[in-house]
This record gives structure tokens, C-alpha cells and sequence, in this order.
């Protein structure tokens, strides 16, 4: 097993100074659709169980970090963690230490890759996936605040002993669990993102206005996050919303490639990969819109193609 490093990001963010950082794309997407691998419950952290597995990955990762080489820019990387907590875990034959183990590993993992694909003297900051107990889909059951920080407190605690540099919550439904996340993250005092995900009406699942959203879990946590993000929805999904104080706590865009709203998605047998020159220029306009946001990637449907044009299109 890879030995754990000291964080070299925690105290001082390095996306927070402005500039441009990327991200990867659609990562589960990509493995399906793109590299034919068969992935149970949309999961991809079992992966690191294998030999064959952790190859795939650090190829999957080696395309963005040259791509943020190339072009001179930071990157945040992301464990492959969004499925592994207690009930997806579960549903894999992961119990409570098995997941301890796999999530403290898995950012020992891209430690390593950042050890060994250096960036050119940019930064790249070690981010530590936390995904919904639920489909990140649809809002399903919403537990209470206090319930969520119990729940996905385990999670937070197998990061809190590793190399992350911050926590980030992905494909965020609603505002509890969102809000518990940070409470958890807040008392291991470890930096935290929430990225929301919204429907094509640029509403959360939950039906929760978005700027709502992010003003609620601000209001409950002290201004806690280091910021917002928004991922797993299409630009032209959300930049009608965009107008208000709120856009300014938004920090980074994770969009899909495809038009194509949760349920279409969900049902779809075949990859939308949209256009990948068309998505960099939505992604130029949306920046307009949030002066803030320095992290870009994408999510669902996107690979290396569509974060090289939207690397090209926001830093030109």
C-alpha cells in the first residue's frame, strides 16, 4: 500500500487566489461508456482493488494532468470516492472497515499520481469525493441535518488522517445533506466544497432554488465552505439563475455534456457526448457570469477533449 504524505493544501487553498485549475471529466461515464467496463452500482472505487483497476485509473487521470501541464494551469484531483460510503458500500460487500481502508487509500493513490505527474510547477490539490447517501439523480429521502453529519461523518473522518487537501461534496440534492456534510467537515476542521447539482429548470432535485440553496447552507454553517460549486447538469440547465449576490460564493463549473435532462440521462443506453468545442465556449460565457469560479471540469458525457476546449476557450 502506498504510504500516506502530509496535506500539502489544507490551510491555504490555492484555487481561492483566482487563475484557472481544472478538473477531470465524467469519470464513471467515461469508463463505461468510453472503456467498456462493467461498473456495479455506478461505482468506481472498487477499482483500486485491483492491479488492473488502478492502471485504468492512472491512465484516466494521466490525460488531465497533461492537459493542465500543457496549458500552465493548477488542477484538483479527485479520489474516485463518490460511491463509497455505508449504503452503496454495502450494496458492493464494502463493511465499515473495508471502506475506512479503501477511502484512506484512494487518496493515497492520486498522492502518488501527484508525486510522479508533476504539473509543471502549478499546483495540484488533492480532493477527497464525497458523493449522496442517495441516487445523485433524483432528491429520494432527505434525512435531517443532524442525521446527514452523522452519516457521512464516517467518511470525513477516514479523510481527515490522509493527504487531502479538502473535501468535496459532489451531486449534492438538496439542502440537509448538503448542510450535515459541512457540519462534519467543519468539526475534523477540514476545508469543504458543495456542489449542487440542478434539473434542467436550474432547480436542485429537491425543487430548492439553487441561490437558495447555497445561502441556507451558508446560513447554517457560519459561511463555512470554501465555496460552491455546480456539476452533473448542462450549462444552459442553470445560466438563467445565475443573478444575485449568491454567484459569487460559486467557485467551480462541472458540467455535463449533454442538453439531456436527469431521467433522459439515467435511461439513455449510449453516450451524449455533445460538442466539446460548443461546451468551452458555454463555459467562457458562463465564467462572465461567475467571476469567482476557477475550477472547470466537466461531469457526465465529458472526457479529455471537452476539458482541453474548455481549458483553451476560458484561458484565451
Amino acid at each position: 500500500m502506498i504510504q500516506f504524505e502530509k496535506a500539502q493544501y489544507r490551510h491555504a487553498l490555492p484555487q481561492l487566489k483566482g487563475g484557472i485549475f481544472l478538473a477531470d471529466g465524467g469519470l464513471e461515464t467515461t469508463l463505461v461508456f468510453e472503456d467498456g467496463l462493467d461498473l456495479p452500482c455506478f461505482a468506481a472505487f472498487p477499482l483500486l482493488d485491483t492491479d488492473s483497476g488502478r492502471t485504468t485509473l492512472r491512465g484516466y487521470f494521466a490525460r488531465y494532468l497533461a492537459i493542465a501541464a500543457r496549458n500552465g494551469v493548477g488542477f484538483v484531483l479527485d479520489t474516485p470516492t463518490w460511491r463509497a460510503n455505508i449504503d452503496w458500500g454495502a450494496k458492493l460487500g464494502y463493511d465499515a472497515a473495508a471502506l475506512d481502508s479503501i477511502n484512506r487509500d484512494a487518496v493515497a493513490f492520486i498522492a502518488d499520481l501527484r508525486a510522479h505527474l508533476a504539473n509543471a510547477g502549478q499546483p495540484i490539490v488533492l480532493s477527497a469525493v464525497i458523493g449522496p447517501r442517495g441516487d445523485g439523480y433524483v432528491a429520494g429521502t432527505e434525512m435531517s441535518v443532524t442525521e446527514a453529519e452523522h452519516y457521512h461523518s464516517a467518511q470525513v473522518e477516514s479523510f481527515v488522517a490522509t493527504a487531502a487537501d479538502m473535501i468535496s461534496a459532489i451531486t449534492m440534492t438538496n439542502v440537509p445533506e448538503a448542510t450535515g456534510i459541512v457540519r462534519a467537515a467543519k468539526a475534523a476542521k477540514m476545508p469543504v466544497v458543495i456542489s449542487f447539482t440542478v434539473e434542467t429548470d436550474g432547480k436542485l432535485p429537491s425543487g430548492t432554488n439553487l441561490g437558495a440553496a447555497i445561502e441556507a447552507v451558508d446560513a447554517a454553517t457560519g459561511n463555512y465552505p470554501a465555496y460552491f460549486m455546480i456539476n452533473c447538469a448542462h450549462p444552459t440547465h442553470f445560466e438563467n439563475v445565475l443573478k444575485g449576490k449568491w454567484v459569487n460564493r460559486i467557485g467551480g463549473i462541472r458540467a455535463n455534456a449533454s442538453t439531456k435532462s436527469h431521467a433522459e440521462l439515467d435511461a439513455a443506453t449510449s453516450l451524449d457526448a455533445g460538442n466539446p468545442q460548443e461546451l468551452g465556449q458555454q463555459y467562457r460565457a458562463l465564467r462572465r457570469l461567475l467571476p469567482r469560479a476557477t475550477v472547470l471540469g466537466g461531469c457526465c458525457g465529458t472526457d479529455h477533449r471537452h476539458v482541453e476546449h474548455i481549458c483553451h476557450a476560458c484561458a484565451a
